[in-house]
């Protein structure tokens, strides 16, 4: 019986490349919903090849889907659903087996969270939802029996190095469990690992937006270049694997090719390799425990030949010891750091802020309100949407005017 999947964000890279694997596996799986922001087009495009029965957009794209299906003739018409609630209905539908989490930043946490609430396999691309909601989220994938897979590539790589029983020995005290006695996590150092602090004053969200090894969108792009996206994941690991941050080291490692390692107490290290290319963590994450096929190439090593490993400056990229102290504070820290980002990331792509002034709000946001310890996701939100007001404040005041 084939598995029925749902795809929020399935525009994105993330998407895109879980499009690839199901068409790839068509016989095992089926597209039962996507979803997308702004890119209709080419979500209607993606209705023309794979038949989804259930399409959300947001309200006000409603007559400009309508056209562009009219147009290329889509027969026949998905039932349609709009904004936050409809993705959360996509997400808990009975219909679905399989969720795939894909949405960019704070937007994805509700229909993440819904997916997890009623029991899914979610496979989580969407790292700002755990950074937000943390325990929580593993308290309701512990109720419901939803199974929470990580899909990011350094997340990925941990999980295939842990032991396979390792979920189920998480502690509450935050010890690392079954023998591992450390998580190293990789980060290619993004575009600017060689620029000086002069330098970084003046890149531009071109610059930010090219990274040398990855193909992605652009807010986890500047997330990259300012190394806070290793700071999210950082947060997302101790949740996921359930262990403190200083078990967590971060290991710049340009070539991308060793994704992440796990180190043993009898002095083992396991790292997961591969060619940079996320169609392998998300066909891992589908299929596990069993193991699918995809047009990645295997890595060929004679081809490799070095492989570069260097401690990360901190000096520079202030962005993971924010994350650090984020992730010890505990409560909402990481809601306010991720908010803050958000907002910062926006100012900078818009040309509002400098690259150097992304860390410098979301420092300002952490030293300014004080985190809260919290169990509930209303909670969580107001204090997103608090610091997100505050953040634009700050870009008013410190900005260049639109």
């Amino acid at each position: 019986m084939k598995q029925s999947v749902a795809i929020l964000g399935a525009t994105g890279s993330i998407g895109q490349s879980t499009l690839k694997i199901l068409k790839q596996h068509a016989d095992d799986y089926q597209v039962y919903a996507v979803t997308g922001q702004h890119r209709i087009a080419e979500l209607v495009d993606i209705c023309l090849q794979y038949q989804p029965k259930v399409v959300g957009i947001p309200s006000d794209q409603l007559t400009q889907f309508q056209k562009i299906a009219f147009d290329k003739k889509l027969q026949p018409l998905p039932k349609l659903v709009f904004d936050e609630d409809g993705l959360v209905e996509i997400a808990s539908s009975p219909e679905v087996n399989i969720v795939m989490a894909a949405i960019v930043g704070a937007a994805g946490l509700l229909p993440t969270l819904s997916a997890v609430k009623t029991g899914k396999r979610v496979l989580l691309a969407n790292k700002e939802a755990l950074v937000m909601s943390g325990d929580l989220m593993l308290s309701e994938a512990k109720k419901s029996g939803a199974l929470l897979l990580p899909v990011d590539s350094e997340h990925n790589a941990i999980f295939q190095c842990l032991p396979e029983q390792y979920f189920d020995h998480r502690q509450a005290d935050k010890q690392p469990q079954l023998g591992v006695s450390q998580i190293l996590l990789t980060a290619s150092g993004g575009p600017f690992l060689h620029f000086d602090q002069a330098q970084l004053e003046n890149v531009t969200p071109a610059q930010a937006c090219k990274h040398p090894n990855w193909s992605m969108g652009q807010k986890i792009s500047v997330d990259s270049a300012t190394l806070m996206n290793k700071g999210l994941e950082l947060i997302e690991a101790c949740h996921l694997f359930s262990i403190s941050e200083h078990f967590v080291t971060v290991v710049i490692h340009p070539q991308s090719i060793i994704h992440s390692m796990v180190q043993y107490i009898d002095g083992s290290t396991l790292a997961q390799m591969g060619n940079p290319d996320m169609c392998t963590p998300i066909a891992h994450a589908l299929a596990w425990p069993e193991r699918i096929s995809t047009s990645v190439q295997a890595l060929n090593l004679f081809d490799v030949q070095k492989l570069d490993f260097y401690p990360p400056d901190h000096e520079k990229f202030p962005a993971l010891n924010l994350a650090r102290e984020a992730m010890r504070v505990g409560g909402t820290a990481p809601t306010i750091l991720n908010a803050a980002n958000e907002v910062a990331v926006q100012a900078f792509l818009e040309g509002r802020i400098k690259f150097t002034q992304i860390t410098n709000l979301v420092a300002e946001m952490l030293n300014q309100v004080s985190a809260q310890v919290t169990n509930n996701i209303e909670s969580i939100i107001q204090v997103d949407h608090q610091i997100r007001e505050r953040s634009m404040q700050w870009v008013a005041q410190y900005g260049v005017p639109l």
